[in-house]
């Protein structure tokens, strides 16, 4: 199983950076985990002098790498954690233990492939080494790094083999159960010498003997554009594997059951409802989970969601007590056990075994909740939730069109993902334009007094700007857009979003009023000032080089080197005594 930490690849990438070995039943069988963090350890550079430190090139990509044996008499356990430093704790080793097994009812034999999600213990320390921090200023919001959970990522096998009790035999990573520890040594340090995952750079990727071409999106990208596609005209023979995108699955393959209502779940997930996706097996639910968040991009999904959750997660009885409300989360579950314990969910998507590409399954139907008593009830979508929105007849015949010409699947979903990005653009821009309007005048902006704030958002006066400037001038959706809105602003997800803009904004205002400071002179200005408020000028101009260096604030370099400029020219202007404190202080 392959485990990934904060790092900035997002939710919605699941594919094993190699082979995963999933435990035996019955006797020693690893299971390989791969996560990515930051360094814990200060190991000594291996010479290749690139200034980093050991496994620091690693760290940027993953956790770490573990194997999970699974025993007829003592369970899981975690045998193998390479590097050998990295750490987990014995809670999270746990979760990993529990989740890289399919529930034995899952029945899944052969290989399966599927992830998970689980929270981190707290006051986890965080190398100050890590490549990431860097790089995250410039990756689309949904793809940022998440600090507060690991991403795992599971390969799994289960063949049948009569000498054990149960009848079967299950592990992970083929390559690396037939050549064991060396072959997953040689495969860690293969990612050790891996470019950074620099957003926007086309990156290649060597691991025992193949090479994986891709290219992380950056915030600059125009959503729904895949740009490896259009840099890869030329064939290249060293290259193995070319991936198109880093965090997106079969998005219609997912929705393909439930496209008929996919608009219905767009709006559920929008308004972060509580939502569990009940399947056959962690390859489906994971999928279908990570599907589901997806369809709201390029807005991020701020709620928590599990693409795999089990009966002994740390959050098991936060998530299934009935004391209170159920929570804003979306579950991914195959226990038979949930169909009881989560039945006072409001929303409930029942689904069977996803076809392969080109097999098109029957339309499952929205169904009362009352009647989803098992597992074992038909497919189906289970709420009572009535949409705000009409919907689109539109989108239903081009991609029942498209089952009919037996059109491929990669070209139904990028006809579906399309469909959700322009939906979520119709949703979000008349909020995006309400917002920039909250922005203070520039000319406001003074470099003698703080930076003005930003004007107060005010639900019924955004809700005005609609009849004039609403979604009706993008979308040929009718219904109750507004009832809509007023539910979102209630929502994680509005809550999480307009606390990411209002942090934007309020770095541009720091920003313009850095630019402001530079444009004066200063020099001027501490003649007609004491030293005492000369020093503190200084100080003040020092901390605000380290804000914006420290917040990644979106000024020009030249604003940087300004700034830096006027400080030596004040502190040459000062006695040398005063010179002398402020250089020995380092405060230049």
């Amino acid at each position: 199983m392959a485990l990934r930490g904060p790092a900035g690849l997002g939710p919605g990438s699941r594919r094993p950076l190699d082979e995963a070995v999933a435990g035996a039943e019955g006797r020693e069988a690893p299971a390989l985990v791969a996560a990515g963090g930051a360094p814990e350890d200060d190991e000594e550079d291996d010479g290749r002098g690139r200034g980093l430190l050991r496994w620091d090139s690693f760290s940027a990509w993953l956790h770490c790498v573990c194997v999970v044996g699974f025993d007829l008499e003592l369970g899981q356990a975690v045998e193998v954690i390479y590097p050998q430093h990295s750490k987990l704790t014995d809670r999270e080793k746990t979760n990993i233990c529990y989740l890289s097994f399919p529930d034995s009812n899952s029945g899944c034999l052969g290989d399966t492939q599927f992830c998970f999600r689980f929270r981190q213990s707290s006051g986890r320390r965080v190398s100050l080494h890590c490549l990431l921090d860097q790089f995250d200023k410039d990756l689309p919001v949904y793809l940022k790094k998440d600090p507060a959970y690991f991403y795992g990522y599971v390969y799994f096998r289960q063949v049948r083999d009569k000498t054990l009790k149960r009848g079967y035999f299950q592990k992970i990573a083929p390559e690396y159960f037939e050549k064991n520890e060396p072959y997953l040594e040689a495969a860690c340090n293969d990612v050790d010498r891996w470019p950074a995952p620099v957003p926007g750079k086309t990156l290649h990727l060597p691991i025992m003997g193949v090479v994986m071409k891709v290219r992380i999106p950056t915030c600059h990208d125009k959503p729904g554009t895949t740009q490896i596609v259009q840099l890869t005209q030329q064939v290249d023979t060293n290259i193995s594997v070319i991936l198109p995108t880093v965090h997106e699955v079969d998005i219609f393959r997912c929705f393909c059951p439930v496209f008929l209502h996919s608009q219905m779940l767009w709006e559920l997930v929008l308004l972060g409802e509580p939502l569990v996706v009940m399947a056959p097996s962690p390859s489906e639910s994971s999928e279908t989970v990570l599907a589901l968040v997806n369809c709201i991009s390029p807005l991020k999904y701020f709620s928590d969601f599990r693409p795999y959750f089990t009966i002994h997660d740390s959050e098991f009885k936060e998530y299934t007590t009935r004391t209170q409300a159920p929570p804003s989360v979306i579950l991914g579950v195959t226990n038979p056990f949930f169909a009881k314990t989560l039945q006072h969910w409001p929303h409930i998507i029942r689904i069977g075994d996803l076809k392969p590409t080109g097999e098109i399954p029957k339309q499952v139907k929205v169904k009362k909740l009352k009647n989803l008593k098992t597992l074992d009830s038909k497919p189906g979508v289970y709420t009572s939730y009535k949409p705000y929105l009409n919907r689109d007849e539109e989108i239903i015949k081009q991609l029942q069109k498209g089952v009919q010409q037996k059109r491929p699947s990669e070209a139904q979903s990028v006809i579906l993902r399309r469909y959700f990005l322009e939906l979520t653009q119709s949703f979000i821009i008349p909020l995006e334009r309400y917002v920039a309007s909250l922005m203070p005048l520039q000319k406001s902006i003074s470099p003698w007094k703080s930076p003005p704030q930003l004007r107060q958002f005010l639900p019924e006066e955004f809700m005005k700007t609609l009849e004039k400037t609403g979604p009706q001038l993008t979308s040929r959706i009718k219904g109750d857009w507004i009832g809509l809105y007023r539910h979102f602003l209630k929502s994680p997800n509005f809550d999480g979003w307009f606390k990411t803009r209002r942090k934007e904004m309020t770095q541009k205002l720091e920003a313009l009023h850095l630019e402001a400071l530079c444009e004066e002179d200063l020099l001027l200005w501490i003649q007609k000032h004491t030293e005492v408020e000369t020093v503190d000028l200084v100080l003040k101009l020092k901390n605000k080089l380290l804000q914006a260096d420290r917040e990644h604030l979106p000024v020009k370099p030249d604003t940087m080197e300004k700034l830096r400029t006027h400080i030596d020219a004040i502190i040459l202007a000062l006695p040398e005594d005063l010179q002398g404190i402020l250089l020995k202080t380092g405060m230049t």
